[in-house]
């Protein structure tokens, strides 16, 4: 077969990039070639493929999810928000300029044109491509320049289900209203909808689908249940205060607290999932002094604005108690920016233009910010283990000092590293848990069959099984092979004509 689907949402988080992995996953389980695509991203949280392109970290995933290698096509525009409401731009991989939301449309053309160079090339490789929407399709302010919505689907002329999250409440309002703010010939894609989130009995969902599909002359092709511990690869800000599942009993005697410092530019946060998936490894994002004071080991993070981020920590009180701890001797460990902070001197004309700022002091680096971002996937050696990472960095540091730790360095019970992804080695991680353990006291062992890998491969089949068991997918299959059906239905008022 051959065809494509755009998966949109009513609202951010709704759970288009969950939908669009399961349906990767459970087309791939039939023997489909599938590939997943988002035309147009923005998001702190990605990753570096093979060939050294940059693109959203949920797309990796969904790769992972079609059993595919992820490539730049299938994220082909990447927008990276850093300070003063600018976005990096990343095109194909490489980020070639920063905007803010007037000055994006000056590469709104190009932008267009390397995404359907992109959704060709995918179609010409796969049986089937799922594509997930941006935000929500009913954006009239943005819709004339919407290439990741219905842009692409009238440009593709592919089909459209559009997902809700009813756990929000509102969700027959929610897929209503934005099916009604939709022209006409938009709204002549929209196919159908999926209910996502669903807690309770679904019969006492069915009289407002049956009344839906009356009012819309659509289906509802599944009710998606709420599922826990589905955690992974997240983007949305709003993922933050979505329910994670608790930590497991630890193996050893003792829990072992991970602090995340969770700055207002935060990327890569994703580094610390394979920390959760650790029996008796109890993980928490935080944004106070006090919430410091029974960790074991505090983590700095990547962040899109180093110097503007180390700001905030100045200004909350975090700064202070991350040093007053690390020089107690307690576990403290940087990633990426959060290494970046640790540095006696920032040098930044680039991100922050502030020229030389002090940093936090606690390794013995200097940080240089250079004009091309560093794009990789290194291969080193640390506690006895070989270790797999990827970078994305502007900073350029100069270790003066301490002992090797990866591509950094390590001095006392503080370390740093730009290598992100690092602590999903399984054998590294857990050689560095038992000295973090030790270090801070804790009688904390970790458990010796834990693997990340496997870890996450459970989770896409749960997401391939939450689809085969809860979506018509041969009807989904239908409708990616013949496209939306003719003669749906017009619901007023309808947005403005774009032509």
């Amino acid at each position: 077969m051959s065809g494509t689907l755009l998966v949109a949402g009513t609202t951010s988080d709704a759970g288009k990039s969950v939908v669009t992995a399961g349906l990767c996953r459970a087309l791939a389980r039939r023997g489909i070639t599938v590939a997943p695509f988002k035309a147009q991203n923005m998001s702190l949280n990605s990753m570096v493929t093979a060939d050294g392109a940059e693109i959203g970290r949920a797309q990796a995933m969904q790769a992972a999810a079609a059993g595919v290698e992820p490539t730049a096509d299938m994220n082909p525009v990447l927008l990276k928000p850093g300070g003063d409401r600018r976005s990096q731009v990343v095109l194909h991989g490489r980020a070639v300029g920063e905007a803010d939301a007037l000055g994006y449309a000056a590469y709104r053309d190009r932008l267009r044109a390397a995404a359907g160079e992109s959704l060709t090339r995918l179609r010409a490789a796969y049986d089937v491509v799922i594509c997930e929407g941006a935000g929500s399709p009913a954006e009239i302010n943005l819709r004339a320049g919407d290439i990741a919505n219905l842009g692409l689907a009238r440009t593709a002329d592919m089909p459209v289900l559009v997902v809700a999250d009813i756990d929000r409440g509102g969700v027959f309002a929610s897929l209503y209203g934005t099916l009604a703010l939709l022209e006409p010939a938009d709204q002549a894609l929209v196919a159908g909808f999926v209910i996502n989130k669903f807690r309770g009995a679904e019969e006492l969902l069915t009289p407002g689908i049956e009344m839906l599909t009356k009012l819309t002359g659509r289906p509802t092709y599944g009710v998606l249940p709420w599922l826990d511990g589905l955690w992974l690869d997240v983007e949305d800000s709003l993922a933050f205060g979505a329910e994670r599942a608790a930590a497991r009993p630890p193996y050893g005697r003792e829990t072992l607290r991970v602090a995340v410092v969770r700055t207002p530019r935060i990327s890569n946060f994703t580094d610390t999932d394979a920390l959760a998936a650790e029996p008796g490894v109890l993980v928490r994002f935080v944004t106070t002094p006090a919430e410091l004071a029974d960790a074991d080991l505090v983590i700095l993070p990547g962040t899109r604005a180093t110097v503007t981020d180390l700001d905030w920590l100045h200004a909350t009180g975090l700064a202070a108690e991350v040093t007053r701890l690390a020089n107690a001797g307690r576990p403290v460990l940087g990633i990426c920016g959060g290494y970046q902070m640790l540095a006696t001197t920032i040098h930044d004309e680039v991100e922050s233009a502030r020229g030389e700022v002090p940093g936090l002091g606690l390794l013995p680096v200097r940080v240089r910010f250079a004009r091309e971002k560093t794009l990789g996937r290194p291969v080193g050696r640390a506690y006895g283990h070989t270790v797999h990472g990827y970078e994305i960095h502007h900073g350029i540091a100069e270790v003066t000092g301490g002992e090797p730790f990866l591509d950094g360095c390590r001095a006392g019970t503080v370390w740093g590293t730009t290598w992100h992804g690092a602590l999903e080695n399984d054998d590294f991680r857990r050689a560095f848990l038992t000295h973090v353990a030790q270090v801070a006291g804790r009688d904390f062992t970790p458990a010796p069959g834990t693997s990340f890998a496997a870890a996450r491969e459970a989770r896409l089949d749960a997401l391939g099984d939450l689809v085969e068991n809860h979506l018509d997918l041969d009807a989904v299959l239908k409708l990616i092979a013949e496209g939306a059906p003719p003669g749906l239905p017009f619901i007023p008022p309808g947005a403005p004509t774009l032509g």
